[in-house]
């Protein structure tokens, strides 16, 4: 590699970026202070010095932030008395895992003097730690030698955002996902936009809703401040036979854009988000619907869906158990159809509550005839009585 002083050709490598704050500390004075007398004003009249805010350029690549556009504006200048031909600028990125090329420009014509060969480069880093931009230039002489040189100008990628997941199961179709999102970068950012991208075998409904549209929209998160997001998903009609795969467990991706102070834009994908799958049964009951509101000693009907998860057919049998705030009305010991694996029937239940407050529907038992088997069902849902 030649030394690039022994060369007719310059090459300026400059980041693109927006500019930073630079906040000056005031300079706060008292009536005992001579520093106004000295300068021929009264404490009253000068009250601080070297208050404002200015914008200062980066002065170098400094670092950059993991989903953020690394741009950089590249310029082969010839600082020669004459004229340079075959000139060509090459810029590779470095990474801990890859080599990338980012941009390989030549002149058909010679450079003449005072002119430049130009390129702007742009990579959306997906990659932490440190990266190397390498740019290379090749000329030839006058007398026809390729000569080359290069330069190096190593960068730092950092996390921007620290993203923690926690799933809770609710039925073997049906979870939840808490997802909180720090800000770990030391200037404020907005959350421009926080998702949920769901697998082909699940839907997704966000919860963050309030009064005003979605929550936290467009809001500024602080530095080491925390956002909280939760989504409720729920597997598809026709994947719920695959519900104990491990075909469930993969739930999907989070999608997080989010601008800085001064409006560069950043974006992260999680990898796949997997939850664990529970632990299979043979026979599940799910409510499907029950009244909104509930008044005490009104009786009210509730639709429950018992699907057989178990390889075998079975003949089944229901009974109710009367607890001590919701009652069983009806029959009790009746038979049903016999189910076939991974098939669904409904079942009508009538109740009547004796006492106000949050009471849970519990006490049903559903007994495998053939088996002579007895699957009890508690806490299946809970109800608000007034």
């Amino acid at each position: 590699m030649d030394n690039s002083k022994e060369h007719p050709l310059i090459l300026r490598v400059m980041r693109l970026t927006k500019p930073s704050i630079i906040t000056s500390s005031p300079l706060h004075n008292e009536a005992s202070d001579t520093l106004p007398s000295i300068m021929g004003h009264s404490s009253t009249q000068l009250p601080a010095y070297g208050t404002g805010e200015t914008l200062i350029l980066p002065h170098s690549f400094g670092n950059i932030f993991l989903g953020e556009t690394f741009v950089s504006y590249l310029s082969v200048n010839n600082e020669s008395g004459s004229d340079v031909t075959s000139v060509s600028l090459t810029a590779d990125l470095q990474t801990g895992s890859q080599r990338i090329t980012l941009s390989n420009k030549s002149l058909n014509e010679s450079l003449k003097p005072e002119t430049s060969l130009d390129a702007v480069i742009n990579h959306e880093v997906k990659e932490l730690g440190n990266h190397i931009l390498v740019c290379i230039v090749k000329y030839n002489r006058p007398n026809g030698e390729t000569r080359s040189f290069r330069k190096f100008f190593k960068f730092q990628v950092l996390k921007p955002l620290d993203v923690k997941t926690k799933f809770y199961n609710i039925e073997c179709d049906q979870v939840y996902l808490e997802t909180q999102i720090q800000n770990i970068t030391p200037s404020p950012i907005c959350m421009e936009k926080v998702s949920l991208d769901p697998s082909t075998m699940y839907t997704v409904q966000s919860l963050d809703i309030s009064t005003h549209g979605e929550f936290n929209s467009q809001s500024y998160t602080k530095p080491s401040e925390v956002r909280q997001y939760l989504y409720w998903l729920k597997l598809k009609p026709a994947h719920l036979k695959k519900a104990f795969t491990e075909a469930a467990s993969i739930i999907g991706k989070l999608d997080i854009v989010w601008k800085s102070s001064l409006g560069e834009r950043g974006r992260l994908q999680t990898s796949q988000l997997q939850r664990a799958i529970m632990t299979p049964r043979d026979l599940l009951v799910q409510v499907n619907k029950v009244p909104e509101r509930l008044k005490v000693l009104e009786p009210f009907e509730v639709l429950c869906k018992l699907t057989n998860y178990s390889d075998r057919s079975k003949q089944l049998m229901v009974k109710y158990e009367n607890q001590s705030n919701l009652l069983w009305q009806g029959s009790s010991g009746f038979a049903l159809d016999k189910l076939n694996p991974k098939e669904s029937c409904f079942i009508t239940m009538h109740l009547l509550p004796t006492s106000v407050g949050i009471q849970s529907i519990s006490g049903m038992k559903v007994v495998d005839t053939e088996l002579n088997r007895t699957y009890e069902f508690d806490d299946i849902h809970q109800v608000l009585v007034a």
